[in-house]
């Protein structure tokens, strides 16, 4: 068995805007997410995170490019193949107050997938539905109960028990807890972890704070406007930065000394993110970056490795 569970390879999504451009929301990424580990994917918003996981999900259409499941290429364009590729893969939606029907009880939301993919009889269901209640930690008597009658962070565990209910194996968390009040986030964090560990679940973790990734990531890979421009462990990612945009995002990450932060050399970037519709020449962040060069505003560098496990896009990295 591969230890790679899902990989891209340039995989690339376009939107068609008004006058017949092209939005390049997503441009040629290639990922690979090993068996049993948390990916953590962080960038200003806009950058393409979450157009990303859903594209990887098959919600998207893929521009270009291949999406690799356990070592077989998906024909997303397949409504066979993507209904197959959703028993295995599943997703956490950012927004627990829209993600769940408001007309469905608690127990049908999380039965839909049950039933659709022909899971059980009727008296299983409902074990399963009780079951999944209790293991994100909701009482069996929610089952009969609507959307409206929870909190956000409840409605949040419903959505993690739907995203369990049919048994997969890579769960894309888009934005999990960012609608979540602060003293939720690390409940649900906790619960994701724990989950992890009992069910064996890989998790795409799609955020934009950085000390949550941190956490809760074995790797972490960095996208500005599109792309990946930095991918290691998250150990490494944050002791031996590469990447200038990294480095200006992990140096607005507040330290919670008082001393270390007062003292901490701040990146302050300049300049605005360049439209993805009209992406400038070579480096897409060379017209922000303090050490770009004239190959920089030439050619487009690509994701290489660098150090063991340690990858980034910068012509100035050696």
């Amino acid at each position: 068995m591969s230890n790679v569970i899902i990989k891209t390879v340039n995989l690339s999504k376009y939107f068609r805007v008004s006058g017949g451009r092209m939005l390049r929301a997503v441009d040629n990424v290639s990922l690979e997410i090993r068996r049993g580990e948390t990916l953590g994917l962080v960038g200003e918003s806009g950058c393409g995170k979450s157009t990303l996981g859903r594209t990887m999900m098959g919600i998207y259409r893929p521009t270009k490019g291949q999406l690799i499941y356990d070592g077989q290429e998906l024909n997303l364009t397949s409504k066979r193949e993507r209904f197959k590729f959703a028993k295995k893969a599943q997703i956490v939606f950012q927004d627990p107050y829209a993600s769940l029907d408001p007309r469905m009880t608690v127990g049908s939301i999380i039965q839909e997938g049950m039933i659709i993919h022909g899971m059980y009889d009727k008296q299983k269901r409902k074990e399963r539905v009780d079951e999944l209640l209790d293991i994100v930690g909701l009482n069996r008597e929610h089952a009969n109960r609507f959307p409206h009658e929870f909190s956000g962070g409840q409605r949040q565990r419903i959505g993690i028990a739907r995203s369990l209910a049919i048994e997969p194996e890579f769960i894309v968390c888009d934005e999990p807890i960012s609608a979540l009040d602060v003293s939720i986030q690390a409940q649900i964090i906790n619960l994701l972890h724990n989950l992890q560990s009992q069910m064996k679940l890989t998790y795409l973790f799609i955020a934009h704070d950085l000390n949550i990734v941190k956490y809760i990531s074995d790797r972490i890979a960095v996208m500005y406007l599109g792309s990946v421009v930095e991918l290691a462990s998250s150990k490494d990612l944050y002791a031996n930065t590469l990447h200038p945009y990294s480095k200006a995002l992990l140096s607005a990450v507040p330290v919670p000394d008082p001393d270390v932060e007062m003292n901490k050399k701040r990146q302050i970037l300049v300049g605005d993110v360049p439209s993805p519709i009209n992406r400038p020449k070579g480096c897409a962040f060379s017209s922000r970056c303090p050490i770009a060069g004239d190959i920089c505003r030439r050619e487009e560098p690509v994701l290489r490795e660098v150090l063991p496990d340690h990858f980034v896009s910068c012509h100035m990295v050696k």
